[in-house]
């Protein structure tokens, strides 16, 4: 099973929706193993430790640079021997150390279609304010890898969601998550458990 390790700041909807899907057996070659929190109050804490999973602290200010920060965050991944990490509304920019550290084995799940409403400064209730300022019909989830630029990593699942009259950031971004972000995620963690399992097995064949 791939050990997966989900990394927060809030209340951990999106956690919830993976803890669901495994519940469901929609994980098949996953295992939810580890927590990791940005913020000590985050109510996600709470959700992982009701799903029996592992849990930690790293905040950035805790430590005297992003170098030790960085080591932290690896150390508690190794740890645990994460092979799959899944930022569900972690509000912290990863640094490259910890990126490097899992290339190609990390995912994020954004509140728009990217590349519309990405980047630095766009999370939250500001992507869903931007997509109404704009005036966009459709907007939507996507599920992407994580590389050095903000939101940049390849895209692996995409899910649009109508733009209704009379919405506000609150209601569209209620319904990008029920619609679009809590799917999604399950999918593109089953989808790499399996790439994870087939590269195991041709190492072990090789």
């Amino acid at each position: 099973m791939v050990r997966i390790a989900v990394l927060v700041s809030g209340g951990g909807t999106n956690l919830q929706a993976l803890i669901d899907a495994e519940c469901r057996g929609e994980l098949p070659g996953g295992r939810l193993s580890l927590c990791i929190a940005s913020n000590p109050d985050a109510y996600a804490l709470t959700r992982a430790r009701n799903h029996q999973m592992k849990t930690a602290v790293v905040r950035l200010r805790d430590y005297p640079d992003r170098a030790a920060y960085s080591a932290a965050l690896v150390d508690a991944l190794r740890a645990e021997q994460i092979e799959l990490v899944i930022l569900a509304g972690f509000l912290t920019i990863l640094p490259r150390e910890v990126i490097a550290a899992y290339p190609g084995r990390i995912i994020n799940v954004h509140p728009s279609l990217i590349p519309s409403f990405c980047g630095e400064g766009f999370y939250g209730l500001r992507v869903h304010q931007a997509a109404l300022d704009y005036g966009v019909k459709v907007t939507g989830a996507t599920v992407h890898l994580v590389s050095e630029v903000v939101d940049g990593g390849r895209i692996l699942l995409q899910k649009a969601v109508e733009v209704e009259k009379g919405d506000t950031p609150e209601t569209l971004q209620r319904r990008v998550m029920e619609q679009a972000e809590w799917k999604l995620l399950p999918q593109a963690a089953a989808m790499l458990c399996e790439e994870i399992r087939l590269e195991k097995e041709r190492k072990s064949e090789g």
